[in-house]
């Protein structure tokens, strides 16, 4: 009450906020909902503390319980992952994109080669775009997906990491569908002697799930949000070996961050804690097969999906054959309610910031508690827009009845 009495202004544009997610489908595959539980933590007093450095060595006072806090996150995401004993973790990075800047600083000198997977195929832009700073600091090789499959192309992969000779080679990705085989990735890692690294931001719930294999016995490090699939707030962790601990923690502080944010650290403790119970496990089951729902019978109505279809929870729609650009395509679906994001096709001959496609997710609404009857309706409203523009008035008015019956957690 206090914030609309004081500052009606900021509370009314909350409530305008609260009011679109709760009125609209929420497709776009990196959003999800937070708990009231998350969101409590996030918004505690832990916000005033700094805590400069690690538990037990800060160069602040105060710092006994947030020194607790920090380790009981940690320890909790060592049993959401099932962490071996020799495997540190790093709970403060601000974010993924801090994160991944992070692990290069530790682990590569300016102008090393790693290779990654291209963005217009599914990377994401910290993967070594031209226009990032990892682009421009680092000696970026992608590899890209089978034009035949939409795949990725392991045998291919090889025979680029044996020719480029990487530092480090990572996985894990944005935008793509597909299941990632990360043994496979250890053996290319370890016939060119590569540093083994994996993003798995986007996949993170699905693996603690249990419904997505885990890189961490291949690997040597890994790294993720903690929204997406998770539910968390808006934090990153660090997961690696622990021979690269020292390094990697050095290079999160001092290196580029000053205090963590504790209240957001208190909240990755919750998500950790809320990941481990059978619910989510159901959950993230429920998240795969509404994408797998989704996808099938958008394709039942002449769309087409990069690789044919989707192993987790997301897919690229590629519209190339529907006469609409991806942004044309998002801005008119979110005129009926359906809240998506515009992304590149492989081989895309569009621009970025008007690409072939859209990219949806089904994590937010699985969240509401829509199952494989609902995807099925949710792909009809699409390609009733799509086909008719005229309709999206109709379709936005349907949908905020439709919502009523699914309330999004936490709002």
């Amino acid at each position: 009450m206090s914030l609309k009495k004081n500052d009606p202004e900021i509370y009314n544009l909350i409530q305008k906020e609260r009011k679109r997610q709760a009125e609209t489908l929420d497709l776009i595959a990196s959003e999800n909902y937070s708990s009231k539980e998350v969101m409590e933590a996030l918004g505690s007093i832990l916000t005033n503390k700094y805590a400069e450095n690690y538990p037990g060595k800060r160069y602040y006072g105060g710092c006994e319980v947030v020194d607790e806090l920090e380790e009981v996150a940690k320890e909790r995401v060592r049993e959401a992952f099932a962490l071996p004993l020799d495997w540190h973790v790093n709970v403060q990075p601000y974010s993924g994109s801090p994160a991944n800047l992070e692990v290069y600083n530790a682990l590569l000198e300016p102008g090393d080669t790693v290779m990654s997977l291209d963005l217009a195929s599914g990377g994401h832009l910290t993967h070594g775009s031209p226009v990032n700073f990892t682009g421009k600091t680092y000696k970026f090789v992608h590899y890209g997906l089978s034009p035949k499959t939409g795949k990725l192309d392991y045998m291919e992969i090889l025979k680029l990491a044996d020719k480029v000779n990487p530092k480090l080679i990572l996985c894990g990705y944005t935008a793509y569908s597909r299941e990632v085989d990360f043994k496979k990735f250890r053996e290319i890692a370890d016939k060119v002697k590569a540093i083994a690294m994996a993003d798995i931001s986007h996949i993170a719930g699905l693996i603690v799930g249990g419904a997505h294999q885990s890189p961490i016995p291949f690997f040597d490090v890994v790294t993720s949000t903690v929204h997406k699939t998770l539910r968390g707030p808006r934090a990153a962790i660090i997961m690696s070996k622990d021979k690269y601990a020292s390094a990697i923690d050095k290079s999160v502080f001092p290196g580029m961050q000053g205090g963590p944010h504790e209240n957001a650290i208190a909240a990755i403790a919750v998500t950790m804690k809320e990941a481990k119970t059978v619910a989510f496990r159901k959950y993230a089951e429920q998240v795969v097969k509404n994408c797998k729902t989704l996808a099938r019978a958008l394709q039942d109505f002449g769309f087409k999906i990069v690789s044919g279809g989707t192993d987790n929870h997301l897919m690229i729609v590629d519209l190339t054959n529907k006469n609409i650009t991806g942004l044309e395509a998002r801005k008119l679906l979110e005129s009926a309610g359906i809240v998506t994001s515009q992304s590149p096709i492989p081989q895309d001959p569009r621009k970025p910031w008007d690409p072939s496609g859209v990219r949806l997710g089904s994590a937010a609404l699985t969240s509401r508690g829509m199952k494989e009857k609902e995807m099925s309706k949710v792909a009809s409203w699409m390609a009733a827009v799509i086909a008719d523009h005229d309709v999206a008035g109709k379709v936005r008015d349907e949908i905020k009845r439709f919502t009523k019956n699914f309330p999004a957690p936490g709002l």
